[in-house]
């Protein structure tokens, strides 16, 4: 499989410094089209030396796939042959083609394809599969009332200074710190999809790409820690049912949250290596606080070629950048 090593300025927009990425091709970006959904086992199996499946490797899940099914394709789960090439070559085409210079757009646009790695359409109208709809179940109406509550940026600068949502750094996303770039579980984005999975006996540890932080999972059933203690990724623990890894997550906080989720969220996350370079990732969320229901979705994971260091914080002038506006913002606010 060949492999591309992109140098990215992640511009101040992105709030992060120079970077060195492992990429692979676009064209090995996405899965085959799935038949079904299912949970078979790998006619072939792989395992360590001293017995575990073995998923190690470089991989990327990177897809065009949307996390939720687009209204244009509601009761279908799979894109026709030719629905699936029309969007790829759009994928190719669209972040090469410019608007007017000088206009918000042309500035919001940033990158063109040299930058980005989106990856493909795996053949599905929606990474969700369960509910069979494709779409997150609604919210509750406590959540409704948790998500109406949440300071917004154009409104929390027109208090008094230093009462903002950007009082300080600290209550900044801890993305533009650099921290973490999003919290569990992974679903794709625009660029560094990438991870590398290292196992030892009892252990399985997971580098994420951007921004660097790896996470370990003990192979145990014991408990938990203590509900008291609340960590940016979660607590994870996990085991073995035959070919499968499945690790449960809680202990969430409230600086990183998926979908609005609370931090009592749980997570499950299964991965099956289905053949040399894929893995079949799929994850199930449940939070009765947020959602009505269970949901879950399905992510192709891909072998791809080596990881370089992610330097977020060199040269990192965008938490800067965010601190001053909002100042201004508020100066701005006092004096009228």
């Amino acid at each position: 499989m060949s492999t591309r090593v992109t140098i990215r300025i992640f511009a101040a927009t992105c709030f992060c410094a120079a970077s060195v990425v492992g990429q692979q091709t676009p064209g090995h970006a996405a899965a085959p089209a799935l038949a079904k959904v299912s949970t078979q086992a790998p006619a072939q199996k792989w395992h360590t030396p001293w017995g575990d499946p073995d998923l190690q490797g470089t991989w990327t899940n990177a897809t065009t796939t949307p996390l939720e099914r687009p209204a244009k394709y509601m009761g279908r789960e799979f894109l026709t042959k030719e629905e699936r090439a029309a969007q790829d070559k759009v994928t190719e085409v669209a972040t090469d083609k410019r608007h007017e210079r000088g206009t918000p757009q042309d500035v919001e646009d940033a990158y063109n394809g040299a930058w980005w790695d989106r990856g493909r359409s795996d053949g599905r109208t929606s990474l969700i599969y369960d509910p069979p709809d494709g779409l997150i179940p609604p919210l509750t109406a406590a959540a409704k009332k948790r998500i109406a509550a949440m300071p917004h940026l154009d409104t929390a600068l027109e208090g008094q200074p230093g009462t903002g949502v950007y009082a300080g750094p600290e209550s900044v996303d801890l993305y533009p710190r650099c921290i973490i770039r999003a919290p569990l579980p992974r679903v794709p984005t625009g660029y560094d999809n990438n991870y590398e999975i290292v196992q030892s006996p009892g252990l399985v540890a997971i580098y994420q790409e951007q921004i660097h932080e790896t996470r370990v999972i003990p192979i145990s059933r014991t408990a938990h820690l203590n509900s008291g203690v609340r960590q940016w990724l979660g607590d994870s623990r996990g085991h073995w049912e035959g070919e499968t890894l499945v690790a449960e997550t809680t202990n969430f906080g409230d600086q990183a949250t998926f979908q609005n989720a609370s931090k009592n969220m749980k997570l499950v996350e299964r991965w099956t290596r289905l053949a040399d370079g894929h893995i079949d990732y799929r994850f199930t969320v449940s939070d009765p606080d947020t959602w009505s229901k269970p949901w879950s979705a399905m992510i192709p994971w891909n072998k791809t070629g080596t990881l370089y260091e992610y330097a977020c914080h060199e040269d990192n002038y965008g938490l800067y950048g965010i601190l001053a506006g909002a100042r201004a913002k508020e100066k701005q606010a006092s004096s009228k």
